[in-house]
């Protein structure tokens, strides 16, 4: 009833030389710093940075004091990190 049918089903997974699921070891894992950086109204900033707590991605201790902006009503937060490239 079913034959089986290699034609036209044939699809490599070897990029390089390696398969796709092979990762080549990095010697010295590489990091940058990145800095993200949060302009609102100050319940706005506070809202986002528990936001990101909840999502596990910062601790609201990690991000810089809010400060006040030029513009009224307005603070910026910092968050720097470091990640892995």
């Amino acid at each position: 009833m079913f034959r089986e049918s290699h034609q036209g089903a044939e699809a490599s997974t070897v990029f390089g030389g390696r398969s796709s699921f092979e990762r080549s070891p990095d010697p010295q894992p590489r990091y940058e710093t990145l800095r993200h950086m949060l302009f609102g109204s100050p319940a706005a900033v506070e809202n986002t940075i528990k936001l990101l707590y909840k999502l596990n991605y910062a601790e609201p201790n990690d991000w810089s004091k809010p400060m006040p902006t030029e513009v009224p009503n307005e603070v910026v937060a910092v968050l720097t990190r470091k990640v892995r490239v």
